[in-house]
């Protein structure tokens, strides 16, 4: 499996299907890497627009978003 990470810059409108092949993105082998990616754009300020896998996964910025608090829920508890 792959997964893209697309990336934009605070106040992004959504990625259009047309549009995507012109922002960037960053591929990796699996989901939680992809969600680890993304939570480090978050904390230096860019923005995770969406995660898209060759799985038929589809995550835009606010499923991002709450996965990110769930891992972070996570690893508080730890």
């Amino acid at each position: 499996m792959t997964y893209k990470v697309f990336t934009g810059a605070p106040g992004s409108e959504p990625i259009s299907p047309l549009e995507k092949d012109r922002w960037l993105f960053k591929e990796f082998n699996d989901l939680d890497e992809a969600l680890a990616w993304a939570q480090g754009l978050k904390q230096r300020g860019a923005v995770p627009m969406l995660i898209e896998g060759d799985d038929g996964t589809r995550m835009d910025k606010r499923a991002i978003a709450t996965a990110l608090q769930h891992r972070e829920r996570e690893v508080t508890r730890s």
